[in-house]
């Protein structure tokens, strides 16, 4: 995995690695002077096109990818798929960088492996949290972001003919992570411990086969799951 390229900081802890691609040097810059601000997180690379970007990934393995949609060469989806697609066998984790006339471009995205998606005009604790979010093997997607790229998918795709392998509780977690929920909202609202969602997230995760809450969201929007009822069951 890419985390065991992790760098020791000052205080002699791992530092999440990043790779910053964005064809604006004064995105890349706003990036890089906010990441490197923070003791765990460390820039290792910057790319100004998707071509160098795939170069650079592959030879520093990051921790991170921070990857704009637009960028000449190869535009952000290619990198993704490249980088995270389900024919790579050592995935990266790509968080894609977007703005909210982008939907389309985000579902693509999403299905080339994109483990996250931050607007680019994002808070800077939002970025931060992003990055650190997929260092974890999480994802992180605001609640703004998810119900908008990902509600498009609705209708799209019929409903699967076969039962749903999710027991009833999962799927009132998943309808939850599909509209956004952190997992302390998630807890509130089923009136969970916060070690019980996590327990369900793993499960869901490994009954339906995907890699995270990104992929969890989708496969709810895809399916009609998130509109089966308008609140979780009690």
């Amino acid at each position: 995995m890419s985390g065991t390229n992790a760098a020791s900081g000052a205080n002699g802890e791992a530092q999440t690695r990043v790779l910053i691609a964005d064809d604006q040097e004064m995105v890349r810059t706003g990036f890089r002077l906010i990441l490197g601000a923070q003791p765990d997180l460390e820039v290792v690379g910057e790319a100004a096109d998707g071509a160098a970007c795939v170069e650079l990934a592959r030879r520093l393995r990051p921790d991170v990818c921070l990857v704009d949609i637009r960028m000449p060469k190869l535009d952000g989806l290619e990198v993704t798929r490249a980088l995270a697609g389900p024919g790579v066998s050592d995935p990266l984790r790509v968080v894609v960088v977007t703005t909210f006339d982008q939907d389309d471009y985000v579902h693509t995205a999403l299905r080339n492996g994109a483990c996250g998606f931050l607007l680019k005009d994002a808070a800077t604790n939002l970025l931060i949290e992003a990055v650190r979010s997929a260092a974890r093997g999480d994802a992180l997607v605001s609640p703004a972001v998810t119900v908008r790229l990902l509600k498009h998918l609705a209708g799209q795709q019929p409903a699967p003919a076969a039962p749903s392998p999710l027991s009833e509780r999962e799927r009132d977690v998943t309808r939850l992570v599909a509209v956004g929920r952190t997992n302390q909202e998630i807890c509130d609202e089923l009136y969970l411990s916060l070690g019980t969602v996590k327990t369900h997230l793993a499960n869901i995760k490994d009954k339906l086969g995907v890699r995270n809450r990104v992929e969890i969201a989708a496969w709810a929007w895809d399916t009609g799951t998130v509109r089966e009822r308008q609140a979780p069951s009690a």
